[in-house]
């Protein structure tokens, strides 16, 4: 039986990664975007979080399980500017070894002026996306889980509109022992199926790496997430405080790529009901390079507690000097507000 799971899976894999040399141009960035406060904590991605978050399975759908007990989640978040986002996410368990979750989401970037080629006003409208997600898990041994999320996205900006699926599969190795997690992930593997216009646009297809563990037997966990590893130069720009003019400047050294593809993350959790973080995401802070970063720009922080049924987690980032982002998650484990268990 796990031979028959484990082929299914590598078949996927090679079918998407096939399809997946077609595709040319960009989109769909917004996909990116955690649900997951304890994820957006730890530098804004983190693919090897064990902890019964129903949220978790946008990072890794190997990081769902029969653990999360009926666990319904609300997740919203204030984005840099105007962009509000929310959705909700339910999860439960199927027999001993499988889960299965159901969920959406919902972002609006606010009002926008709508204008013609030659500057007369349109209007105004409301660019939205919502996102319908189906998420599978089974252990295939004690320390092995692998998991699959299905995704249909619709996109409304103006008078255009577009439908996309996306499929994301990922795998996580757990060894409860050393508190030592380490995934694997393939996400946003798809394609569009209704266009905005004439143009194809691609989903932001990535192959993730995460690695994280307990600092011996003390209540701090570090984290290390790779991403964007389907492309190593993820060039910046930056500007020339030297030239009067101000221009921009081309970054690409080997270091900066390499820092690029990486999130670092550092985590207090005394007990499994509570936890601290900070994250440091260097693409992030380096993205914002050729605007006005501020010393926050690529941290993130935020914290998580759990009181019986009930769960919050709060996290934040301040990635540009005049727009912060702000994320909150609310849950509750229906089967522990039944039945009164721990």
């Amino acid at each position: 039986m796990i031979r028959k799971n484990i082929a299914i899976l590598s078949g996927l894999f090679l079918t998407i990664l096939a399809g997946r040399a077609q595709q040319s141009s960009s989109a769909y960035d917004f996909l990116d975007i955690s649900t997951s406060t304890h994820a957006y904590t730890l530098g804004g991605r983190n693919v090897a979080i064990v902890d019964p978050d129903v949220t978790l399975v946008d990072q890794n759908p190997a990081l769902l399980g029969p653990e999360v007990d009926n666990q319904v989640a609300f997740n919203y978040m204030h984005y840099m500017g105007s962009g509000n986002f929310a959705g909700l996410r339910y999860g439960m368990g199927a027999g001993e070894r499988s889960a299965w979750a159901v969920g959406m989401r919902y972002l609006n970037y606010g009002s926008i002026d709508g204008y013609e080629w030659d500057g007369s006003m349109t209007g105004t409208f409301t660019p939205a996306d919502l996102v319908v997600e189906g998420t599978f898990s089974h252990d295939f041994t004690d320390r092995l889980r692998g998991g699959i999320n299905m995704k249909m996205v619709y996109s409304t900006y103006e008078s255009y509109t577009a439908f996309a699926m996306a499929v994301d599969l990922g795998i996580n190795y757990y060894n409860e022992e050393k508190d030592l997690s380490l995934s694997a992930v393939i996400s946003n593997a798809g394609g569009q199926i209704k266009r905005f216009d004439k143009e194809y646009s691609r989903l932001p297809f990535d192959i993730r790496l995460g690695y994280m563990q307990a600092l011996g037997s003390s209540p701090f966990q570090i984290s290390v997430n790779a991403d964007h590893l389907t492309k190593w130069n993820l060039p910046y720009y930056t500007h020339d405080k030297n030239d009067p003019e101000n221009q921009q400047v081309l970054k690409s050294s080997f270091f900066s790529n390499l820092f690029r593809h990486l999130i670092f993350g550092l985590q207090y959790s005394p007990s499994e009901k509570f936890y601290i973080g900070i994250g440091y995401n260097y693409k992030m802070r380096t993205d914002m390079a050729t605007y006005q970063r501020n010393f926050l720009s690529g941290f993130t922080v935020g914290g998580g507690l759990r009181v019986k049924a009930f769960g919050i987690g709060i996290s934040y980032a301040m990635p540009h000097k005049s727009a912060s982002s702000l994320m909150v998650n609310l849950s509750c484990s229906i089967g522990q507000l039944i039945y009164g268990s721990d």
